[in-house]
């Protein structure tokens, strides 16, 4: 059951360099088809509207400038109308947005321009098998790699995000508080003199530690063990005890 749980779970951890955890939804093949539909529906739309004008266009003046404009639109459509919008501000776009999703970098991080032209001109491989279809401008093809790769992968990562290292999360952030600290048992006085920097750093260990995994607040703890005494959960215990007494002091 935990392997299935596992399996399932759209939340993964991702731990920044301060070693603060965060929590990213990604989002899953069915957000991302839905969104995908809304765009090709938003393009369609574009694409009708600029062949009833260029239509317009073509009975009043030469044919071969409204072929040209319609062509131009077909190219920027489909080489330019995901990228844009995904280097943009939102990092998403119009059905992206719909469905509150966008793109991220692995990290969880804003996804650079590079990364983004990257994992959309790698697009046209994910829509294989079959040709990706030139019909109305709109390249559909069959996504079968795309959908393939999405289940495969732990993050739903099709190959251009695999090749990007970009990852497709929902846009509101997962709320959580802090874990709770295990109280201090005592206040404990430091074995030597502390100048203010060193009991800055107590002070911030203790008041960022509820940010922070249970290893990773050991493995800081074990950088003081030279004024705690102590190695590992002891040692971590004590430093918030002579946070505790630093506080008291004040």
């Amino acid at each position: 059951m935990a392997l299935v749980e596992k399996k399932i779970d759209t939340l993964q951890a991702v731990e920044l360099g301060d070693g603060v955890e965060i929590t990213l939804r990604v989002a899953g093949p069915f957000a991302r088809a839905m969104a995908l539909v809304i765009d090709y529906l938003i393009i369609s739309g574009v694409l009708i509207v600029l062949g009833i004008v260029t239509s317009i266009v073509a009975i009043g003046a030469n044919g071969n400038i409204a072929t040209g404009l319609m062509l131009l639109a077909l190219f920027v459509l489909s080489w330019g109308y995901f990228s844009l919008f995904e280097i943009g501000k939102k990092a998403a776009t119009p059905g992206k947005r719909t469905m509150g999703i966008r793109v991220v970098d692995r990290s969880g991080n804003r996804a650079s321009g590079g990364q983004v032209l990257v994992r959309n001109i790698l697009r046209y491989v994910d829509m294989l098998p079959g040709l990706p279809s030139g019909s109305m401008g709109i390249f559909i093809g069959g996504y079968g790699a795309g959908l393939m790769t999405c289940f495969l992968s732990k993050k739903f990562q099709r190959l251009g995000d695999l090749v990007a290292n970009t990852v497709v999360v929902y846009d509101k952030p997962v709320k959580h508080g802090q874990s709770l600290l295990p109280p201090a048992l005592e206040s404990v006085a430091p074995p030597v003199a502390l100048n203010r920097e060193e009991q800055a750093a107590i002070a911030a260990f203790k008041n960022r530690a509820g940010l922070w995994s249970e290893e990773r607040r050991i493995e800081l703890a074990n950088h003081a063990s030279t004024v705690t005494g102590e190695n590992g959960r002891a040692g971590f215990t004590k430093l918030l005890g002579m946070a505790h007494w630093l506080d008291e002091g004040k």
